[in-house]
Parts: C-alpha cells; structure tokens; sequence
C-alpha cells in the first residue's frame, strides 16, 4: 500500500515539474537580445488593457523586424510580471538595442505615442 502511494506521489510530482516546465519554456525573453523592445503588461479581464489591444498590434505589424513588441499576460506569465517590477497593468516598458530600460509608463498609451518612443529608440 505505501509503494502504491509512493508511486502516485512521485508521479504527481513528475506531471507538476513538467508543467512548470513547459510553463518556463512559453516565458517570452524580454527584452529581445539586440532589438528595440516594447513589453506591454496586461490582461484578458482589464478593460484599459484591452481597449489597447488594437493599438499593439498594429504597431507589431508595423515595427516587425525593427523593434519587437512582446505582450505579456501577467495571469499567465506571472512570474515574469513580477520580475519585471509590474505593479498595476497595463504598463508598457522600453527597451533599447543593449537591453536597457529607458521608459516606462502605467496605463493606456494610443498608437502615436507607443510609435514614437520605439521611433526615438530606433533612431539612437
């Protein structure tokens, strides 16, 4: 009986690790080695963060290739949300090309602004 209660244990754990596993795997990398990069924070169920969701991805279209724009959803990558210091969503935070932070901002930001910055990076 404790074998059979070992054996469950131990697959619980095996099932646990790979899920965390794949859960690490799936993180994005932020920022992107050698690129402009715009993280944005946010999540499914708040509203300012998805009434910017058009503006995000138009800019990822536009921008592909040039600076990268990684979204982050601080429910699903919460560990990485937390590394990143987020305290209220949605933050945006820049990037420049070596990696370091040189904006942050809390709350909505429309095209125009989100495009500037990245063209003021890429013109460094």
């Amino acid at each position: 009986m404790a074998g059979k209660v070992m054996r469950r244990a131990l697959a619980a754990l095996v099932l646990a690790c790979a899920a965390a596993a794949t859960a690490l795997a799936a993180a994005p990398v932020v920022p992107v080695p050698g690129m402009v990069t715009l993280v944005d924070l946010g999540a499914a169920y708040c509203p300012p963060c998805r009434a910017m969701g058009p503006a995000l991805e138009q800019v990822q279209r536009e921008y592909k290739g040039r600076a990268a724009v990684v979204l982050v959803d601080v429910t699903k990558d919460s560990a990485l949300a937390t590394r990143l210091g987020t305290k209220v969503i949605p933050t945006q935070i820049f990037y420049d090309k070596s990696g370091r932070e040189v904006a942050r901002h809390i709350g909505i930001l429309d095209k125009k602004a989100l495009a500037g910055q990245l063209d003021k990076l890429l013109a460094q």
